[in-house]
């Protein structure tokens, strides 16, 4: 027999993801400004720097900032999974077992569509 989550519990974890996201989209926000402020030749940390060393320092800060702008991206695209997945009635339960998936593990991974016990038998 499936397994389901109440309503209640449902709303709990609607809640948190859609909490989770607005932190995210807030940090891609500040995250970009940021990057903006890499591509201008006003500000300080412009990207033709005085000194070698300075324009290396920069081209990590912005390899660093990229990466982070798109594992982010990726990270909100798995949130709004996770609120889709609500909408279709699958959220928290194992795509493999059907049992609900353990609640510590949707606090850390919403968007996971399998319990620990059938994810750790996949063999990759």
């Amino acid at each position: 027999m499936e397994e389901t989550w109440t309503k209640k519990e449902l709303n709990s974890f609607r809640t948190m993801i859609k909490d989770k996201r607005e932190s995210v989209i807030i940090e891609l926000d500040e995250a970009r400004e940021r990057a903006e402020s890499f591509t201008t030749g006003d500000s300080v940390n412009a990207i033709y720097s005085s000194h070698m060393a300075d324009a290396g320092s920069d081209q990590q800060e912005r390899e660093k900032l990229f990466y982070f702008l798109k594992r982010e991206t990726e990270f909100l695209k798995y949130l709004d999974r996770a609120l889709e997945m609500m909408d279709e009635g699958t959220f928290g339960i194992c795509k493999t077992c059907k049992k609900k998936i353990a609640e510590e593990r949707l606090i850390e991974v919403p968007h996971t569509t399998q319990c620990f016990s059938c994810k750790s038998k996949v063999k990759f």
